[in-house]
């Protein structure tokens, strides 16, 4: 695998209400032009094998939907090591911070990892659909990875 300079990953269950936020950044993103040494990966609910989105590059950039970090729709801009890190005693289905957690055991070199994500209203099994206010995030989050981007 060729060595990129950014990965944008997103997270995310775009059949469980506004935790498809990560998948709607995907989509937006996806229909713009980024530049050649950006990958965009979406994850959606990968668990654990997503660690390989963080490997060959130097900076990775998580866009997730967060819970208990502000408002319904309010958007965060959080270091890797401010993301909670989920409770699991099997490991599947482990979330975005138990991802994180493992990237130091896992690769040999270990990127700058930021994370932007929007506080969520609801999340519900098989309720595809972002509520207003989190549909109302996906623009401003995709601009913050655009400056993200330009910001060498």
């Amino acid at each position: 695998m060729a060595f990129e300079r950014s990965h944008v990953i997103c997270f995310g269950n775009e059949l469980h209400g506004d935790d498809g936020f990560g998948p709607a950044v995907f989509a937006a993103l996806d229909a713009r032009q980024l530049p050649d040494s950006v990958r965009l990966f979406r994850a959606d609910v990968s668990g654990l094998s997503a660690i390989n989105c963080f490997a060959n590059c130097e900076r990775a950039l998580v866009i997730d939907a967060l819970q208990g970090y502000g408002p319904a729709g309010s958007v965060h801009a959080l270091n890797r090591d401010d993301v909670l890190v989920e409770q699991s005693l099997s490991g599947h289905g482990a979330g975005v911070g138990a991802v994180l957690e493992l990237l130091p055991s896992a690769l040999p070199s270990l990127p700058d990892v930021d994370v932007i994500g929007a506080e969520v209203e609801r999340v519900a099994a098989f309720e595809p659909g972002l509520t207003p206010c989190v549909a109302a995030a996906v623009p401003l989050v995709v601009e913050q990875v655009v400056r993200w981007l330009n910001n060498d």
